[in-house]
């Protein structure tokens, strides 16, 4: 047998470096199209006179579409390899951009945001992709660089508000186009699929293909790939969801223009990057499954101080009546945002490595799941928090439902222990 020469040893160290750069860049712009309506919601608010739920039916439709379309593309992706699934997705955005900058009516707007959410197909395609392809002592990493992707709001947070003033926010969507259109070139040009596995010589396409959806129906009927994916779920779905509503949010309780909320949310995704980053890490030499109690124990202590409202207390003293007024400066609702933000990167960086150690064989199906169930959750956030709004009164209502999301996740979590069902992970 013939040794390997120089070049393909090259090649082999080459092409995991170009999926570890490029598919993050690929996230990158589909998180960023994603929150478009997000930071130009006051122009749309204003063009279309919407109302709050309108809005916010708006801001999740991508995630609905995105959600729905998760599972299917990674098992696309699976079977005819990632690099293409991304490219295909990837080219499949770029009218919906366009269309976004040309639409005038609310319907326009909504079909083009059920289009942009199919770039969650290049999402769950990635996470196939960089799984296959990285070396597995360092897939934590990895993966925890391509969830770094999620970066990409804060890249709207930063960019639209500026072309937004200099040249119309029309110009905004348009933005976009170029750098997904370049990636996509670039991963055409320089990045290639794994070797598919090897068929049986006596099977045909149509019964592999027959034999992996028995597969995964089967896998789905246990406990095991659900209970991870339940988790990370409430992470990703979390961030997507405040992603899209801090913007609007900040503007509102602290009286801010469209610029400056959208650079003081900005510091929120770059903190779940960074999170992404060092979770995935340290999970390639430790253990995440006693540090996820710890990582949701504190997500859930900052998300109840996250959901105390600005109030006024009337005390009846000896002499006097004592007034106390309470409200969050905007300081420390930030500190508390950014290490929500740290803790919950390191959640989803971790857990990801978690899926790929115990289901890398069905990394497509588990992580699939898990972006579905996750955009799923976070499709729904926008909707209550805009009902919350209306129904309770209270902006920091969004918090409040997030706190009591987390806690039925940690009491499932507490049954799925108890019950022995998920103590060998």
């Amino acid at each position: 047998m013939p040794l390997p020469s120089d070049r393909d040893a090259v090649v082999v160290g080459y092409r995991p470096l170009v999926v570890v750069m490029l598919s993050p860049l690929a996230f990158v712009l589909v998180f960023a199209s994603w929150t478009i309506f997000a930071v130009l919601g006051v122009e749309l608010r204003a063009l279309l006179g919407l109302d709050e739920l309108d809005f916010a039916l708006l801001l999740a439709t991508p995630m609905v579409t995105g959600a729905l379309a998760a599972l299917p593309m990674a098992a696309l992706a699976r079977r005819h390899g990632g690099r293409r699934v991304m490219i295909a997705c990837l080219l499949l955005i770029c009218p919906f951009l366009w269309a976004v900058a040309h639409s005038s009516i609310y319907l326009h707007f909504l079909l083009s945001g059920a289009g942009l959410g199919l770039g969650a197909g290049s999402l769950a395609a990635g996470l196939v992709y960089v799984g296959e392809l990285c070396p597995r002592r360092h897939a934590g990493l990895a993966l925890g660089l391509y969830g770094a992707g999620m970066m990409g709001a804060g890249l709207s947070y930063l960019l639209l508000p500026l072309i937004s003033q200099a040249y119309g926010w029309r110009s905004a969507p348009m933005l976009y186009l170029l750098p997904v259109l370049s990636v996509a070139t670039l991963l055409w040009l320089f990045a290639d699929d794994p070797d598919p596995p090897a068929a049986p010589r006596d099977s045909d396409d149509d019964g592999v293909a027959e034999k992996a959806r028995a597969g995964w129906l089967a896998a789905l009927h246990h406990w095991r790939p659900w209970r991870l994916a339940l988790v990370y779920s409430f992470f990703y779905g979390a961030f997507v969801a405040l992603s899209l509503w801090l913007p609007a949010f900040l503007g509102a309780q602290y009286q801010l223009g469209l610029r400056d909320a959208a650079m003081l949310a900005l510091p929120f995704p770059l903190a779940v990057g960074l999170g992404q980053v060092v979770g995935g890490a340290w999970s390639d030499a430790h253990d995440f499954r006693a540090l996820r109690w710890w990582v949701s124990a504190f997500v859930l202590i900052c998300l109840f101080l996250l959901s105390y409202p600005p109030f006024t207390m009337q005390v009846e003293g000896v002499e006097r009546v004592l007034t106390l007024r309470y409200s969050a400066p905007l300081w420390a609702f930030m500190v508390l945002l950014v290490a929500m933000g740290l803790a919950m990167g390191t959640g989803q960086g971790s857990l990801m490595r978690m899926i790929h150690r115990d289901h890398g064989p069905d990394l497509a199906l588990v992580g699939g799941l898990s972006l579905t169930m996750g955009g799923l959750f976070g499709a729904l956030l926008p909707v209550m928090f805009a009902l919350g709004n209306l129904w309770v009164g209270i902006r920091t209502a969004g918090f409040m439902f997030l706190y009591a999301s987390l806690v039925v996740c940690m009491l499932v979590m507490v049954w799925d222990h108890a019950s022995g069902a998920g103590r060998d992970g």
